[in-house]
């Protein structure tokens, strides 16, 4: 099978999003499919890949992210998908290179893989002070309106996450598939613990060897709450001697930064490209302090998972889905005295037990080779269908009132 994948989001310097296409073409080698990935970039360009290749398309340059471009003429991306001839088309984001593929004139079966859920990352998140997340949801009907209307357009709309999932299905999306992603398992392991590396980093924090080592990692976005996580740990130091290492950078690095100022205890250190480096900080670190509440599935925490460690984070979006009891706790998303609590919870809990249940959980992280068949197998089915482009029917609209 031939796939190409319209992905507006992807960038070689991008997180999340390059990290897991970049394992799909792997995936699809190995499982004997073809993958051709459009981008759009600075200029034009093909990069042959394992299975295929990645084709840049040039375009503008994203003006609030200088790490990514969008999609703006849809013939160059018409004219490449004359030539590939896919048995499917996936799209990867829901804005300009969505209406692309649907507007594609050839008779071939598309999915829309959906990575976010804009309302959660951005109006929950600026209007939580004011409204709940029920009422911000009633508020931007729009967007759910404007998105049945364009996923009615799409044989297929997967999720990478069963939170994400259910919350589309009950917005009104239909033919939703959950499909969850995985971890490289190979990569990440709790015998990669580097006892010099954690003493090295709580050096680095101002923090005693017996001090527990607390590690952020992610893009500095705001949809991150890195300020959120610094205030919580350093309020957790009260009790617990506490150091905390950020690793990342992007568009919110200033507000980052000023959260940091001053804290001896927090040290931020550049993102980490090299996996197994960014491994053994893992497997070194006593726990995982995440923020972000809108994921679809939590590819780090699931990676944090794989390497032994324990887990604070939020009771929505991907993280709640992953926790475990025996080894996580979660607080209130965007509660930063509840986020403090959950880290003194965890911190008081038998440490002996505590290693023991997370080096258990870590044999039981689903693999992404596991993701990337069910992937494919679930494409197959869908090319196989052959379902036409038309429009389905208008989706159903959910409940007044109702959220999830």
């Amino acid at each position: 099978m031939r796939v190409v994948d319209v992905a507006e989001f992807y960038s070689p310097t991008g997180g999340g999003v390059r990290t897991y296409i970049d394992r799909k073409f792997e995936a699809a080698a190995q499982l004997g499919h073809e993958l051709f990935v459009i981008a759009p970039g600075p200029e034009d360009g093909f990069e042959p890949r394992a299975s295929g290749g990645l084709i840049q398309v040039r375009a503008p340059r994203l003006p609030f992210d200088a790490n990514y471009h969008m999609f703006w003429e849809a013939g160059p991306v018409h004219r490449w998908l004359d030539s590939l001839s896919p048995d499917l088309v996936e799209a990867s984001s829901p804005w300009r290179g969505a209406w692309i593929v649907a507007n594609w004139s050839a008779p071939v079966a598309r999915a829309m893989f959906m990575h976010a859920d804009p309302v959660a990352i951005y109006p929950q998140r600026w209007l939580a002070s004011v409204a709940s997340p029920e009422r911000i949801d009633q508020l931007f009907d729009w967007f759910w309106n404007y998105l049945r209307k364009l996923t009615g357009r799409f044989a297929s709309v997967v999720t990478g996450g069963h939170w994400l999932g259910r919350r589309f299905e009950h917005h009104g999306l239909e033919a939703v598939t959950s499909i969850p992603l995985g971890v490289d398992r190979g990569s990440f392991s709790p015998r990669l613990r580097d006892e010099r590396l954690r003493s090295e980093l709580l050096e680095a924090c101002s923090c005693p060897n017996d001090a527990k080592l607390a590690l952020a990692v992610g893009r500095f976005h705001p949809e991150k709450r890195w300020p959120m996580v610094i205030e919580a740990t350093t309020r957790a130091r009260a009790d617990v001697p506490i150091g905390l290492v950020v690793v990342g950078d992007g568009i919110d690095r200033a507000r980052v930064r000023r959260a940091a100022a001053g804290k001896v205890h927090v040290h931020l250190i550049p993102p980490i490209r090299d996996r197994g480096l960014l491994a053994a900080h893992l497997a070194s670190a006593d726990v995982l302090v995440h923020g972000c509440d809108s994921e679809t599935f939590g590819l780090l925490p699931a990676e944090a998972m794989a390497s032994g460690l324990p887990l604070v984070g939020p009771d929505r979006g991907g993280f709640a889905d992953l926790a475990q009891p025996s080894t996580s706790e979660v607080y209130r998303s965007g509660d930063t005295q509840a986020a403090a609590a959950a880290i003194r919870r965890l911190f008081s809990r038998d440490p002996g037990a505590l290693k023991a249940a997370a080096i258990e959980a870590a044999a039981g992280v689903r693999r992404d080779t596991d993701h990337f068949a069910d992937l494919f197998e679930h494409y197959q089915r869908v090319a196989d269908r052959g379902r036409s482009v038309e429009p389905r029917p208008a989706a159903r609209r959910p409940p007044a009132g109702a959220s999830v």
